[in-house]
């Protein structure tokens, strides 16, 4: 059975003097610099009388929105790519702010806004006329994301590939635990009452090689437990790490190798060591991030700056060299069974109880009246972000229970795959690791939409961002179904 495979990737960059607005913080950021190029890259798959396409996009993450009207586009051209497509974000900070809908599409602007009094309005900090218009980059980025996924299909041709596995110390545990039982996204460690970080961290890499008829290496796909998001909280368009990766592996192989780079369940990790803190070169306007007992520390560099950039990037691309020269390039394949699933699984609203609902309205209505007399503004809605959400959430749940989520899961050869929506935290994918039939697991998380946090149950009762009920549309409970539901597809596929 042979296979074939495209490969496909489309700038997305604006141009010099196009400023956009930069996705993922809670404090306005809009720019036209450049510190690396951002792009969507696709990889096409046909074997047998199935097929997929999964296209790697460098944003914070791709809206249910964002991928509904996508594979519109595409199934429209070609129809025998429906229920095939899978879209994924790298979680860079530093891309496109655009249209985004998700599940629970209640907007915590909207529930400020209703709050204020007669009298009192909203103002951004910054003229939305100097900024790409959120909806003219949702069309932009459906335009390309829908190129490249085609571009990749139609450059599908007879070729092999070789899976790998590598390790390199990138994603850390991001969630620290205090000896009261309550929890911290960034919580201070150097204090007497830290007690353990939330959960571990994972520095597998799981490893795709793809090479054309002549058995020259044109691709690499690799699916990391991190988000990228080192220079997170910098004013500028970056493909974070991935981009130094890309560079790296284009230096040793050549410009015309692909790179797809895929984040694993990474919900609670990042690319910082808390316990080896290192502070950031420049301020950095997040609260969460300032240390009073500061210690320098001989660790890395600032994983909040290009510094850091170059040494994750060295790191994934020096591993992926050193696994790529170990490949016996006498036992490439050119051909597998390819299975690939799509599930329309259904998962449980995560709710809000009447008091966290009535806290939250008072917190709300406190906040506007000590700061009457002013206009609201980006800053104030990011205060009232977690309040204004649970109220959100508060009022979708009068109406919905439950909500369907699109899951894929494929075999390939050895090879299992399996999507997710969310900011899927560690333990899951561990679970589904664990258990998987597959000699090798691919999780992809923020993938086929966008619909937050998946926390564990852990980490809901210790709270906090991330855990927050307002956070992501399902919790624990939720986390569970999905991962027996997803093993259960699996570990079908390897009967």
């Amino acid at each position: 059975m042979s296979l074939k495979m495209g490969w496909a990737e489309v700038d997305i960059t604006p141009e010099k003097g196009t400023k956009i607005g930069l996705a993922g913080q809670f404090f306005e950021r809009i720019t036209d610099e450049v510190e690396s190029r951002i792009t969507i890259t696709a990889f096409a798959l046909e074997s047998g009388n199935d097929k997929m396409v999964i296209a790697s996009c460098d944003l914070v993450a791709v809206g249910n929105n964002l991928h509904k009207l996508v594979k519109e586009k595409v199934e429209a051209k070609y129809p025998e790519l429906k229920d095939k497509i899978i879209t994924s974000a790298i979680h860079t900070h530093t891309s496109y702010v655009y249209t985004r809908k998700g599940t629970d599409s209640g907007s915590t602007l909207d529930v400020l806004k209703q709050m204020l009094p007669e009298g009192m309005e909203y103002k951004p900090l910054v003229s939305s006329e100097k900024m790409l218009d959120p909806d003219v980059a949702l069309n932009f980025l459906v335009d390309k994301i829908t190129e490249a996924i085609c571009k990749a299909w139609e450059n599908r041709t007879e070729g092999y590939y070789a899976n790998a596995f590598g390790r390199a110390a990138v994603g850390m545990n991001r969630r620290v635990c205090y000896d009261d039982g309550s929890a911290k996204m960034w919580g201070d460690v150097n204090l007497a009452n830290f007690e353990e970080l939330e959960a571990g961290n994972d520095s597998g890499i799981e490893i795709i090689y793809t090479f054309d008829k002549n058995k020259e290496l044109n691709g690499v796909i690799a699916n990391i437990a991190c988000p990228s998001q080192v220079v997170e909280h910098r004013s500028f368009i970056s493909s974070d790490y991935w981009g130094k990766v890309k560079e790296n592996l284009r230096k040793h192989f050549g410009k015309n190798v692909f790179v797809l780079g895929l984040c694993s369940a990474a919900g609670d990790l990042c690319p910082r060591d808390l316990i080896r803190w290192v502070n950031p070169e420049t301020p950095i306007n997040d609260p969460n991030i300032h240390r009073e007992n500061y210690i320098e520390r001989r660790a890395d560099p600032s994983m909040f700056d290009v510094s850091g950039l170059k040494v994750v990037g060295r790191r994934i691309s020096n591993e992926l060299i050193s696994v790529y020269e170990e490949l016996d390039k006498k036992e490439l394949k050119n051909d597998g069974i390819l299975k690939h699933e799509t599930l329309d699984m259904v998962l449980p609203l995560r709710r809000v109880t009447i008091a966290e609902y009535n806290d939250a309205v008072e917190k709300i209505e406190n906040y506007i009246e000590k700061n009457k007399g002013r206009a609201m503004n980006f800053d104030d809605n990011a205060k009232m972000h977690i309040y204004a959400g649970t109220i959100a959430r508060y009022d979708f749940q009068q109406k919905v229970n439950t909500f369907t989520e699109e899951i894929h899961i494929v075999r390939f050869g050895d090879i299992a795959i399996a999507t997710n929506p969310f900011e899927l935290f560690l333990n899951y994918g561990n679970k589904i690791r664990a258990r998987s039939k597959a000699k090798q697991t691919f999780l992809i998380q923020l993938s086929c939409g966008a619909d937050g946090y998946l926390p564990t149950e852990k980490a809901e009762k210790g709270s906090h961002y991330s855990a927050y009920v307002s956070s992501g549309v399902t919790g624990h409970e939720g986390g569970d179904i999905l991962v027996r539901e997803t093993l259960t597809h699996i570990n079908g596929m390897f009967l």
